[in-house]
């Protein structure tokens, strides 16, 4: 079976005066860590947070003291996993190698139909 595995990454950018620039800089950096390993098949994206006031979703970042915290999505597709499970461990073995301590975390696993189903 194929899945597309959705991964959240923590990702810290020291320096930065505002939310903007901090997410353009954590997708940048991670960007740049993954294309070394020639790994151009993982998009990444700023997640989301929901506000805890008005559920109304922002993008997840915060600064405080000049260093933010970004909430990263990582998303790729796995090829021929036996169970959803195992394409989790492939997914989560092949972002976090690249992405050496990192935070790595499955928030999704969706199955897609197989090339032979087609």
């Amino acid at each position: 079976m194929n899945y597309i595995v959705v991964m959240e990454a923590a990702w810290l950018v020291h320096d930065v005066d505002n939310i903007d620039d901090a997410i353009g800089v954590a997708i940048s950096e991670a960007g740049k860590r993954l294309n070394q390993k020639d790994m151009d098949y993982v998009e990444v994206g700023v997640g989301s947070t929901n506000c805890p006031a008005c559920a109304e979703p922002f993008d997840s970042a915060y600064i405080a003291a000049d260093t933010a915290l970004v909430g990263l999505v990582l998303e790729m597709e796995v090829f021929n996993a036996e169970s959803e499970e195992h394409a989790q461990r492939i997914a989560k073995s092949d972002v976090g190698g690249a992405l050496r301590d990192v935070p790595l975390d499955v928030i999704e696993t969706i199955e897609t139909e197989s090339d032979e189903e087609n």
